[in-house]
């Protein structure tokens, strides 16, 4: 089993390249970030190719997060904002070579809503060959986010109708959501991208909680990417990752 750390989360209290060379010396297989934009692109390509960790996926841009906005690609009247978050994060995701793109949706709800995403998404995948992701957010931690459930999602994915876009099944978000995460796993398997995890419903690492990652992983085994460490640590890293050792 391989594991990818997401530094969104992991090590956030240090500079991306930092972080990246922090997670190879923790022995994870690959990395991935939520917004890299403050870091050049140049230095974490430097660190990727220092460590030989490949970076799996980074987020379009939230928008105006100080106004409340998590997410631009189902937004009335922003298409402007939300094509330019995407062509952003195709430029950065060209400089270091990530595997994938999650373009968010943001805040929204409606017919509208559905058709503008959908446009959006269709530029997105349009733009790059790269991977494009979806997620969908769990009600609790993002209440009103336009992608909540794993079937909207498929339905979406189909009506897109693009060979790169994708899910992102995060156990956490679809645990908190919907549960029976094997069910979900084995059914949704065609259309998935990137598996991320984390306890619920606290959201720490995978070694307590709802969810049994034992199960999980194994159910997992032939998967062929690094699966994505996206959890909170509460603390420091390090002393977190007794699960990484067990479970690789």
């Amino acid at each position: 089993m391989k594991f990818s750390a997401n530094l969104g989360f992991l090590w956030a209290d240090r500079p991306l390249p930092d972080a990246i060379h922090a997670a190879h010396a923790a022995g994870f297989d690959a990395v991935e970030c939520h917004w890299p934009y403050d870091t050049p692109a140049a230095d974490v390509a430097a660190a990727l190719d220092a460590t030989g960790l490949p970076m799996l996926g980074l987020n379009t841009s939230r928008g105006d997060v100080a106004g409340g906005e998590n997410g631009l690609a189902a937004l009335l009247g922003r298409d402007d904002d939300a094509r330019a978050a995407i062509d952003q994060a195709v430029a950065y995701a060209d400089v270091v070579n990530a595997g994938a793109i999650h373009v968010m949706c943001g805040f929204a709800s409606g017919s509208e809503a559905h058709a503008t995403f959908v446009s959006n998404l269709r530029y997105a995948c349009a733009a790059t060959s790269r991977t494009i992701l979806i997620e969908p957010l769990n009600r609790h931690d993002a209440p009103g986010y336009f992608l909540h459930t794993t079937d909207q999602a498929r339905a979406i994915i189909a009506e897109v109708a693009a060979p790169n876009l994708k899910l992102m099944f995060d156990c956490y978000h679809v645990g908190r959501t919907e549960g029976d995460i094997l069910t979900r796993l084995t059914d949704l398997h065609d259309i998935i991208g990137h598996i991320q995890f984390a306890s619920v419903p606290d959201r720490g690492a995978p070694d307590h909680g709802e969810l049994d990652y034992a199960t999980i992983f194994g159910h997992l085994t032939g998967w062929p990417a690094p699966l994505g460490a996206e959890y909170k640590p509460g603390g420091d890293t390090d002393a977190t990752l007794g699960w990484l050792t067990r479970h690789r």
